[in-house]
C-alpha cells in the first residue's frame, strides 16, 4: 500500500504495543515513520522490557516504509525540540502526523489502593510521563504542520469518555489526553491541522501476553485466569486504525472526537492480524463493564 508514500510521520512511544503497532502500519502504507523513546538496545528505561526503538524502525522498514529510530524521552522538552529540529532539517520542515502514545504508567499504578493510600510520587510521575510528555510534543511538533497548513496530531488514550476507570491517577491520565486532543483541535482548526483521541480496546500488547504467561500464538489459554481476554485485540488493529485515519482525506471532519479501534474497524473495514473484528465496545455493553 501506498496511500501515505511520501508523508513524514513521528510516533512517539513507539518501543512497543499501540505505538510499535502505528509505526508499523503507517510504514506499511509508504510513510517515512521516526520511531522515538527511551529504550535502545544499548540504553534501557527503566521499564526494563527487551523492545527497542530500532527493532521497531527495523520493522517499520520491512514493512515497506522508511524507519528511523531516535532516542527520546518525550518529558524533556530539549530532547523533543531537537528531534523536530532533525525531522525539520531532515524533510524540509514536512510533518503530516504525530502520534502521542507515551505511557510508561503500568509500573506506577497500584490498583488496589485509593488516591490517598497511593503513592503520591507515583500518581505525578504518571501525570508527567503521559500527559505532560504528549503536551511537550505537540508543543514542538504542531508548528511544522501549521507552516503548511495540513496535518493530523493523534493521542493515544484508553476509552472514549471521562468515567472512572479504576484508579484516580490512571484515570486522569487517560481522560486529560482526550481533553488535549478536543483542546488541541479547537487551537488548530483554523490552521487545518486536525487532533483526535484513539483508544485500542483490551489490547494484547507484549507486555501483556507476558502478564498472562501466554504468547500470541496460545494467547486463549488466558481466558481462563480473564475471561474478558476473550475480546481482546492485538496492537495491530489500533495500528491499522491509525494508518485509516492518516490516509482518510476527510479526517478533518473527526476533529476533536475520541476514537476507537472498533469503531474505525465498522467504518473502514479492516480487521485483525487473524482476520477477525473484536469490537470491544459491544462486548463492555453486553457484560455490563
Amino acid at each position: 500500500m501506498t496511500a501515505l508514500k511520501g508523508q513524514v510521520a513521528v510516533v512517539a512511544g513507539a518501543t512497543r504495543g499501540a505505538g510499535r503497532a502505528i509505526a508499523v502500519q503507517l510504514g506499511a502504507s509508504g510513510a517515512v515513520v521516526y520511531c522515538t523513546g527511551r529504550s535502545t538496545r544499548q540504553d534501557k528505561s527503566d521499564m526494563n522490557r527487551a523492545e527497542t526503538i530500532e527493532e521497531t524502525a527495523e520493522l517499520v522498514t520491512e514493512a515497506g516504509g522508511i524507519g528511523i529510530a531516535v532516542q527520546v524521552d518525550h518529558t524533556d522538552p530539549e530532547q523533543v525540540e531537537r528531534l523536530f529540529a532533525r525531522v525539520a532539517q531532515e524533510r524540509e520542515g514536512r510533518l503530516d502526523i504525530l502520534v502521542n502514545d507515551v505511557w510508561g504508567g503500568d509500573p506506577l499504578t497500584d490498583w488496589s489502593k485509593p488516591f490517598w493510600e497511593h503513592s503520591l510520587e507515583d500518581g505525578l510521575t504518571m501525570q508527567k510521563r503521559a500527559v505532560h510528555s504528549h503536551m511537550i510534543t505537540s508543543k514542538f511538533g504542531a508548528p511544522l504542520m501549521v507552516a503548511r497548513k495540513q496535518g493530523l496530531i493523534i493521542e493515544i488514550t484508553d476509552g472514549v469518555d471521562d468515567r472512572y476507570r479504576g484508579n484516580l491517577y490512571y484515570s486522569l491520565a487517560k481522560v486529560s489526553v482526550i481533553h488535549l486532543a478536543k483542546a488541541m483541535a479547537e487551537e488548530l482548526k483554523p490552521h487545518n491541522v486536525t487532533a483526535l483521541a484513539l483508544t485500542p480496546g483490551f489490547l494484547r500488547s507484549e507486555a501483556m501476553l507476558d502478564y498472562f504467561g501466554v504468547t500470541e500464538d496460545n494467547w486463549r489459554d488466558a481466558v481462563r485466569t480473564e475471561p474478558h481476554f476473550i475480546a481482546s485485540e492485538t496492537p495491530d488493529y489500533v495500528g491499522k486504525a491509525a494508518a485509516c485515519l492518516a490516509a482518510d482525506p476527510k479526517v478533518h471532519e473527526k476533529s476533536g472526537l475520541a476514537l476507537s479501534s472498533w469503531g474505525l474497524s465498522d467504518e473502514y473495514g479492516f480487521t485483525d492480524r487473524d482476520g477477525s473484528r473484536p469490537h470491544w465496545g459491544r462486548y463492555a455493553i453486553e457484560k455490563g463493564l
